[in-house]
């Protein structure tokens, strides 16, 4: 991986290929920051340049013993914490690290949910379990193969069971020689404070709208003004880009489901809303939290597009077309228990709540909410 891979960024890049130059290497760094800016990718892209026999200016040679080891994410001064599902007596990261590498190859920016539907993950949500810490002891006790640091990257630290994350919170306060961990997070607010503390945070940023233009342009081919239109709508996220221009099918998939879901309570009918409850019931817990995240931003875009300011509102073609009509229902009487009962229900099913249930009492409560 190289730092020319990652959209944007500059300053980071700048600042961790300095650190490097200067010999300041912390033991613990914390990479955090919104999904989709590149975080994962700036924690390979700086271990690669840390071991790098031969670096560059502001590059690693990519072509030194390390650099193609570090290709394939194989080199044996690597080592991967990431969130996993147990299946077939799989709970460990080494049981999935030939998946995770095969990926990661292919997905410079990707997400949890990418993550798990490509295991097949169905209902089951990914964690770092209390077995990961064994795994992490026992890496972190052999003796250093080849390189001048080991490295372990753990991907959403805020994932691990607690169990786990006390015995890792040990590690870091003692730590080993010529070791460094990078923790790469979503919401380091949900890791232990402890932990925190022990970490030297870099915050990552949202990408410049620019230099998303610039880079879809440059990777997929498309006009300015397309460009620029999409970058507005990923608002900082680079996955979200791709995502946009891809016309992914989970898009249209939520889309479909929160026009129904609304349409069926507005109508009030029971028949309906129980058959909306019961679909989106029969997908994945991952897909169900990330389908209410997905209502949480509608709700609030057709809000803000009530304002009349364009500039602020981050609509596809579909979602403008749909809030024509939608958007005035969306009002100041109505929109913080919108809210409120969206971010309740997400909680619900995260605590494994029936999902059923979930999503029928919710579209019951839209039906009173769309009335105010």
């Amino acid at each position: 991986m190289f730092f020319r891979d990652i959209v944007g960024q500059q300053e980071i890049k700048e600042q961790l290929i300095n650190s490097v130059k200067k010999g300041i290497v912390p033991h613990a760094r914390l990479l955090c920051g919104p999904e989709g800016v590149g975080k994962f990718s700036l924690a390979i892209a700086y271990a690669q340049y840390l071991n790098c026999l031969d670096p560059q200016e502001n590059e690693p040679c990519g072509k030194c013993a390390s650099c193609l080891k570090y290709r394939h994410l194989a080199h044996p001064d690597l080592h991967f914490v990431f969130p996993v599902i147990k299946k077939d007596k799989k709970e460990i990261c080494d049981d999935y690290i030939a998946d995770f590498r095969t990926f990661v190859a292919s997905h410079t920016y990707f997400n949890i949910s990418q993550w798990l539907a490509y295991l097949g993950a169905e209902n089951a949500q990914g964690m770092i379990y209390t077995r990961e810490s064994e795994e992490i002891i026992r890496k972190l006790s052999l003796k250093i193969y080849e390189a001048k640091y080991r490295v372990m990257i753990i991907w959403l630290p805020e994932r691990m069971n607690e169990a786990c994350a006390n015995k890792l919170l040990k590690i870091i306060e003692e730590p080993y020689d010529n070791t460094v961990f990078l923790l790469v997070s979503n919401s380091p607010d949900q890791i232990i404070t402890t932990i925190q503390s022990r970490c030297q945070r870099v915050n990552i940023h949202n990408v410049a709208k620019e230099d998303i233009t610039k880079a879809l342009q440059s990777e997929y081919n498309i006009q300015p003004e397309d460009a620029l239109s999409v970058a507005h709508i990923a608002n900082g996220s680079y996955l979200k880009a791709i995502e946009t221009i891809s016309l992914n099918e989970e898009h249209k998939f939520f889309f479909n489901l929160f026009v129904t879901m609304m349409r069926s309570s507005y109508a009030r009918s029971i028949k309906d809303i129980k058959s909306i409850a019961n679909e989106i019931a029969s997908v994945g817990r991952e897909r169900q939290k990330n389908f209410l995240v997905y209502c949480q931003r509608m709700i609030r875009e057709y809000f803000v597009s009530n304002l009349h300011q364009p500039e602020m509102v981050y609509l596809k073609q579909d979602e403008a077309n749909f809030g024509v009509r939608f958007a005035p229902f969306i009002n100041e009487r109505n929109i913080i228990d919108f809210t409120d009962e969206l971010a309740l229900a997400e909680r619900h099913i995260e605590q494994n709540v029936n999902a059923k249930m979930v999503f029928f009492d919710l579209c019951l409560k839209i039906t009173m909410l769309l009335k105010r």
